[in-house]
């Protein structure tokens, strides 16, 4: 099977790191999500559980029993662990940890974004081995496949005592293993990133002789908010502490920007310090630092205000379970463009001390109750992210890459160059409390001085962060940086358009969900513009992608999109239709998929149709007919023959999922009714579809 095979052997003493080359578009992923387990010692996210072995290797000491290791609950012949990676990549390494008693594995498989499995490694011959731990890496040349996935069995009854497994990584390059001391770790805090340019001031139509500070660009780049203390335009004039004002890029070339305006009131007022902490994606919804009570700004906590027709909306409390915050006058927060982790930097007990950043995500809704964008989140109680990233000073301004995974913040505890510094760290699983350790911006970006606010669009070409060097007149001034290619955030994909009513073509305003359609995991949320419909998603790459709008009295039809693939970053257009629910109403499922000339469901269908259960089981005496067209290429007896058997394999997954066969009625069309152009494949893939009509509500 052209297999490369090679068994690294370490000293007790050591950890494992696995670091590619500094190189665009190099990935190693480590395990983040447990599919599928033989046995287990422990269940949850307890010692010993199948969750120990999400993330990269932690165990510690290595060669002895240890609970942060999965461990299986049985000595049989064929226990193993299936995981799924974040995203898929085009692998040809994957490693294993063995934290005890190695020796015992017999075979690695991938699993491909399609489900298959790919062997990559056997050992006929399980046993003990001379040490006490091992780092199995399996070499091979790269298939066309994408890996998302992978499965480790092994023969624990070949091996005495407790079997182990701290880590499962995989690479799209052959990497190193690094090896660091855990009684002497490697210092990195103040560890450089080299940048590709000095920094820029934005000049006068940004800066002023005032501090210009905070910016928050929005992901699409086009437009940058920031916060200005003291200005005779404030809302209450130069004894106005700080208002929210923006700009509008006018030469992405050139990297223009229009003269700052006044956002005005709401939300700014003529006594409060008004910050803007981030914008949705399609900058409609801004979180703002601040509770506002009577058109005041209280400092305890954040708020949302929404724009509309006639401006921005009077600011929101946001609910946030056991918020505390012991320095009021010092607060920041970060809303994640995939709506769902809320950052703040806030002095609480349960942090390392000062200001710490946490993280907060949604509260899921109770059970019958539907998303409405009109209704606030409410968020769960914070979680510290760490100690990797806290520490006793303060730790403040964070920012989440579009990535979701690309930490960006200051801090005057790690060490560095000044008064504060600008550090970066990746986060490592989906607890969101690993990291990788943080690297200094380096003194290109960091100065003797302060430095802080570091942002950047979803792009990630350009980041912008305030300094007080070199200000106007003294002042603090934005800045701007181009960022070297090796330390930008992971490519991610722009997707915008408008929610629109399948009939009449009008705006509608709605939730708009995206998911991994492999996983069916929802990565993300946002809602469209009550102006215009207008939308805006950002979608990291190596995944494919489904996402829906949801408004009442309306049926989705979803789209999708695939990024596995993506190696750079791109834009996209994609308009989304909502069909009325009414009887006679056509609604066509985008994202059922089937190979090609069979009839056999793709995974990737399930999410789709899983959607589709849930509304046959929330409208019970719904009925509906379910439709198959295929294009007009071929014998067209063949063709209806196919139409027919792909709706009755729908029907079938509806009835196995409990829905009453007596609603579901199917009908094949083969080629005789197209929607677009039959001669041009590019048009022609539009009529191979399957949708479904309401016959009865």
């Amino acid at each position: 099977m052209n297999l490369y095979t090679a068994l690294f052997f370490m000293p007790a003493a050591a950890a494992f790191l696995l670091a590619a080359p500094a190189a665009q578009a190099q990935s190693v992923l480590w395990a983040s999500k447990v599919e599928e387990v033989s046995s287990a010692k422990a269940k949850g996210k307890e010692a010993f559980s199948p969750d120990k072995v999400l993330g990269e290797p932690n165990s510690q000491p290595l060669g002895q029993a240890n609970d942060e290791a999965w461990t299986p609950g049985k000595d049989g012949s064929t226990e193993f662990i299936e995981v799924r990676f974040a995203k898929s990549l085009i692998a040809q390494q994957v490693t294993v940890i063995e934290n005890v008693n190695p020796g015992a594995i017999t075979k690695i498989e991938l699993i491909d974004i399609k489900g298959e499995r790919h062997v990559v490694y056997t050992n006929p011959n399980p046993g003990p081995l001379p040490v006490g731990f091992r780092t199995l890496q399996v070499k091979f040349k790269p298939e066309k496949y994408r890996t998302i996935g992978a499965r480790v069995t092994m023969n624990a009854s070949k091996v005495d005592g407790p079997n182990q497994v701290d880590a499962i990584g995989i690479a799209n390059v052959v990497v190193q293993i690094v090896k660091q001391d855990f009684k002497n770790p490697v210092k990195t805090d103040v560890e450089t990133v080299q940048m590709d340019s000095t920094l820029k001031n934005l000049g006068p139509n940004i800066n002023s002789r005032y501090v210009d500070t905070h910016p928050v660009i929005s992901p699409d780049g086009r437009t940058m908010f920031f916060a200005r203390q003291f200005h005779p335009n404030n809302v209450g004039g130069s004894r106005d502490p700080q208002d929210i004002w923006y700009s509008k890029l006018t030469s992405g070339k050139n990297q223009t920007w229009s003269m700052a305006k006044n956002l005005g009131s709401p939300p700014n007022g003529p006594e409060d310090p008004n910050g803007l902490a981030s914008v949705s994606a399609n900058g409609q919804v801004a979180l703002l630092t601040g509770v506002y009570v009577d058109g005041f700004m209280e400092p305890k906590g954040f708020s949302t205000s929404r724009r509309s027709p006639g401006g921005w909306s009077v600011p929101q409390k946001v609910e946030i379970d056991n918020f505390i915050n012991r320095d009021p006058e010092n607060i920041d927060g970060y809303l994640a463009t995939s709506g769902k982790a809320l950052l703040m930097a806030v002095d609480r007990p349960d942090g390392q001390g000062g200001q710490d950043i946490f993280v907060s995500f949604p509260k899921p809704l109770p059970v019958g109750e539907q998303p409405d964008p009109k209704r606030p989140t409410k968020w769960a109680k914070p979680i510290s992210l760490g100690p990797t990233i806290n520490t006793p000073g303060a730790d403040f301004a964070p920012f989440l890459a579009a990535d979701d995974k690309t930490l960006y913040f200051a801090s005057n505890g790690h060490g560095g160059y000044g008064k504060s510094d600008i550090f970066y760290s990746k986060r490592l699983d989906d607890s969101w409390t690993k990291w990788s350790a943080p690297r200094n911006l380096g003194p290109v970006v960091n100065s003797p001085d302060f430095d802080a606010y570091y942002t950047l669009s979803a792009a990630g070409d350009n980041a912008y962060l305030v300094s007080a060097r070199n200000g106007t007149d003294g002042s603090k001034d934005i800045f701007r940086i181009a960022l070297a290619p090796a330390f930008k955030p992971e490519v991610v994909t722009l997707v915008q358009g408008k929610v629109l009513d399948a009939v009449t073509k009008k705006p509608i305003r709605a939730i708009i969900h995206y998911e991994n359609l492999i996983t069916g995991e929802e990565i993300g949320v946002t809602e469209s513009s009550p102006i215009d419909g207008s939308y805006t998603i950002v979608l990291p790459a190596g995944v494919q992608y489904g996402y829906r709008a949801e408004s009442p009295d309306y049926i989705a039809e979803n789209a999708s999109l695939d990024a596995t693939a993506s190696d750079k970053y791109s834009e996209q257009q994609q308009d989304l239709f909502m069909v009325p629910f009414k009887v006679g109403q056509k609604v066509r499922l985008n994202n059922i998929f089937f190979p090609q000339s069979k009839y056999v469901l793709q995974p990737s269908s399930f999410p789709e149709l899983l959607r589709l259960v849930r509304i046959l089981r929330d409208y019970p005496t719904v009925e509906i007919l379910i439709g198959g067209h295929t294009d007009n290429q071929g014998d067209p007896v063949l063709n209806l023959k196919l139409s027919e058997d792909r709706v009755n394999e729908v029907k079938k997954y509806l009835v196995s999922k409990g829905i009453d066969p007596k609603r579901l009625s199917t009908q094949g069309f083969g080629g005789t009714q197209p929607i677009a152009n039959n001669e041009q494949e590019e048009t022609r893939r539009f009529n191979r579809r399957v949708e479904f009509t309401i016959t009865k509500k």
